[in-house]
């Protein structure tokens, strides 16, 4: 069953070589109780751990059921010890942080036994070795001879072939130790036990065979056995601990030093908080500088005008920065800068299939878009028996090119979300809406021209009623000439007029006064329409179309006053003199601009649109600014991380040292290198998880305070806001810098020699 054949050991130190064992022939029956004697040096505990597969022979062979171990790898001999051999050690060599049950299952968790299955198996060997009741306490619980029997129960746990017992009672007093004798006796009624000891009346006692050894040699065997090489069926199936029982070890070690964990935690943490706060407050504030973007783009939008203006590269680098010469150089030269030009204009050709190009647009990127047309709006006003006009001088605007751009898939337009509507109801049909500004004011021209006193109440604004005069009403035509209608009031009470009143009374919300601080008379959209639709068959409209100057004053158009202009003026249906485009945001606004640039895509340079984003400028340079503090700050930060990580280093490796004994009992038991890696890696696991939960908790905890400092310092509520996803990352930041901080002591610990590691104290 068991054979060795010409075993020897040698230990180099330096040029010195010991020779532990020379030239050992033994062989053993499978069930048999030998004890091995000798004085000390002899080479007994050599053998012992040659036997079990900690300690390597020099040359020789060790045979186990006819199987040669010659060609053995590390891995065989983990699997060797696990499933045939079972230790019984003078020291117990219990693992003082799990409880008993768990120290008897060790052996068989690295078996991949399961769990029932292997708790089970070790309550009945508890109770076989009279400890059952014992089994959740921790083995410093219990008395010398409790902790032998359970270090017993727990070399029978995978049912191996043979027991090595070192010393097994050396550390117990007499009675006691003729319990535990009688206990491994009764096991050697069905397995092998070597048992090596210093006590010649207690192996002559109990044992069946003596085996005395002195230098390294055998001195007599009172019973020798020549086994034959006939193989045998020896199980010698892969080990492996898997993570999860490796995270249940290392976290019971972490409870015995709740304390150092903690605080190891908490310094590992420091970094992962400045970081989070930093994110917490850079996410804060892009919130803000987005909020305010939203509202800034309702007043800068994306124009497309008849004509617009680009700066040349000159001018562009000076004002972005960009140049191949750096600002402020410090050499001593003069360089040639091209001279400024002239802004290049460029004339749009804002022609119908550019209009239903817009119509196709991805809406959702819209919050709105306006089609600007300059038609003429004759508003007439009565006051008493008296008439006046009210026209663009008097204040009186388009409202589609100023507020109240229209979305079909947005509910609340522009208009809505920044302004409060304070008497009246905003709809689609045609009329006017007058703005108010924060304290109810409007200019005493346009009440004037209204009609209107000082202090007049909203109900008397709300009832006024108005008149729209159209082109055949308002122009007469006399010979060549178009003259304006004098006589205010027939056009006033023509049937032909359109009736109109203000719809509603409207002031900027208190959290828009930035953009809504004005005030004025405006006119919707729907009026525009109904306006235009009267008067594009108008005679003036006809009589403009069929000749090249201007009817009303005979002189020619030009560039900047164009016929078609001077049409959309007179009413007539023609393409819009201007769009604007108002996006939800600026994410948003890219998706719109590089829709408009596929318009221009394989367009002659005449026919290319081009549009004017005033809005750019302070997107790219707010946040270029923020994501540059931001990044520099978390850099500043991140040293902490660096520091943290090196100091988890230092932290696994005194964990190292002080479970080194744990180390060599678990390589005993069977526990691969790879696997006393894992138990490291998870305990630095556990400190990298609970040091990311804890830095991400105390940093929104901190949040608090600076929320208020900033509220109190800028009045912006809440800003410092972390961000969920960040959150999960930090954690994972942190959980990754600490396996790596304990990769190198996890690697050293996996190296340690197995027989040096059960020799510490």
């Amino acid at each position: 069953m068991l054979k060795l054949k010409a075993i020897k050991k040698d230990y180099k130190t330096g040029d010195f070589v010991q020779h532990a064992l020379k030239g050992i022939n033994l062989s053993f029956r499978e069930n048999e109780f030998v004890a091995i004697l000798g004085p000390s040096g002899s080479g007994k505990t050599t053998l012992l751990n040659i036997i079990g597969g900690l300690d390597r022979y020099t040359s020789g062979d060790l045979i186990v059921d006819g199987k040669s171990t010659k060609k053995f790898r590390d891995k065989d001999w983990d699997a060797y010890r696990n499933h045939a051999i079972g230790f019984v050690f003078q020291s117990y060599n219990l693992i003082g942080h799990i409880s008993v049950l768990e120290n008897v299952e060790m052996g068989m968790t690295l078996s991949g036994v399961s769990a029932s299955e292997r708790k089970k198996k070790a309550l009945n060997l508890l109770k076989k070795v009279g400890l059952g009741e014992h089994a959740h306490k921790k083995p410093n619980q219990l008395s010398g001879g409790q902790m032998q029997r359970v270090a017993i129960a727990r070399a029978l746990a995978n049912d191996p072939k043979i027991i090595l017992a070192d010393e097994p009672t050396g550390a117990l007093d007499s009675k006691t130790s003729m319990q535990i004798m009688e206990l491994i006796k009764e096991i050697s009624k069905d397995k092998l036990v070597i048992m090596v000891t210093h006590n010649r009346e207690l192996a002559e006692s109990y044992a069946t065979r003596i085996v005395e050894m002195k230098d390294g040699k055998l001195l007599s065997d009172s019973e020798p056995f020549d086994a034959d090489d006939k193989t045998g069926n020896l199980n010698i199936s892969k080990t492996a601990m898997n993570f999860l029982a490796a995270l249940k070890l290392s976290f019971g070690n972490i409870r015995t030093k709740k304390g150092r964990t903690f605080l190891t935690a908490f310094a590992s943490s420091i970094g992962i908080i400045g970081i989070a706060l930093i994110l917490s407050l850079s996410n804060g504030f892009n919130i803000e500088v987005e909020n305010f973007e939203q509202d800034s783009l309702s007043q800068s939008p994306i124009m497309i005008t008849n004509q617009t203006m680009q700066m040349d590269e000159s001018t562009l680098s000076e004002l972005t920065g960009k140049s191949e010469i750096e600002k402020y150089p410090s050499d001593k030269k003069v360089y040639a800068q091209d001279d400024l030009k002239d802004t290049i204009v460029h004339t749009n050709k804002i022609t119908k299939d550019f209009v239903n190009y817009l119509d196709d647009m991805d809406m959702s990127n819209v919050s709105g878009i306006s089609y600007v047309k300059g038609t003429n709006i004759n508003l007439v006003n009565k006051s008493g028996d008296e008439y006046n006009l009210v026209n663009s001088g008097n204040g009186l605007s388009s409202m589609s090119n100023s507020i109240l751009p229209e979305n079909p898939n947005d509910e609340e337009g522009l208009l809505e979300k920044n302004y409060d509507v304070l008497a009246g109801n905003i709809s689609d049909d045609a009329g006017l809406i007058l703005i108010v500004n924060s304290r109810n004011q409007i200019s005493t021209s346009i009440l004037e021209s209204l009609g209107l006193d000082d202090g007049v109440s909203f109900d008397d604004i709300l009832n006024k009623e108005f008149k729209v005069a159209i082109n055949d009403d308002y122009y007469n035509k006399i010979g060549d000439n178009f003259v304006p209608e004098t006589d205010l009031g027939k056009l006033y009470n023509s049937e032909n007029s359109i009736a109109v009143k203000i719809m509603a009374i409207v002031r900027g919300k208190e959290d828009k006064e930035l953009i809504t601080s004005g005030s004025g008379l405006c006119y919707t959209e729907a009026l525009v329409d109904e306006v235009i639709s009267l008067n594009k068959d108008s005679e003036i409209v006809k009589e403009q179309n069929d000749v090249s100057y201007n009817v009303l004053t005979h002189q020619a158009f030009d560039e900047i006053n164009t016929k078609d202009g001077f049409l959309g003026y007179l009413g007539a249906d023609v393409v819009p003199s201007a769009i604007y485009i108002y996006p939800k945001d600026f994410d948003t606004k890219d998706n719109i601009l590089d829709y408009l640039d596929k318009y221009n895509d394989g367009k002659d340079e005449d026919d290319v649109i081009q549009y004017t984003d005033m809005a750019e400028m302070i997107s790219t340079l707010s946040g270029n600014i923020m994501d540059a503090i931001t990044i520099v700050l978390i850099a500043f930060s991140s040293i902490s991380l660096v520091v943290s990580s090196i100091m988890i280093g230092i932290i696994t490796y005194i964990s190292v040292l002080e479970r080194t004994k744990e180390i060599g009992i678990l390589r005993a038991l069977g526990a691969r290198k790879k696997d006393i890696t894992r138990v490291f890696n998870a305990e630095t696991f556990i400190i990298g998880i609970f040091s990311g939960i804890l830095g991400v908790i105390l940093a929104y905890v901190l949040t608090i305070p600076a929320n208020m400092i900033i509220e109190n310092l800028s009045g912006l509520a809440n800003v410092a806001k972390l961000n969920p996803i960040h959150a999960v990352i930090l954690v994972i930041i942190s959980l990754t810098l600490t396996i790596i901080g304990g990769a190198i002591p996890a690697n050293m610990a996996s190296k340690k020699d197995p027989v040096e590691a059960l020799r510490t104290e």
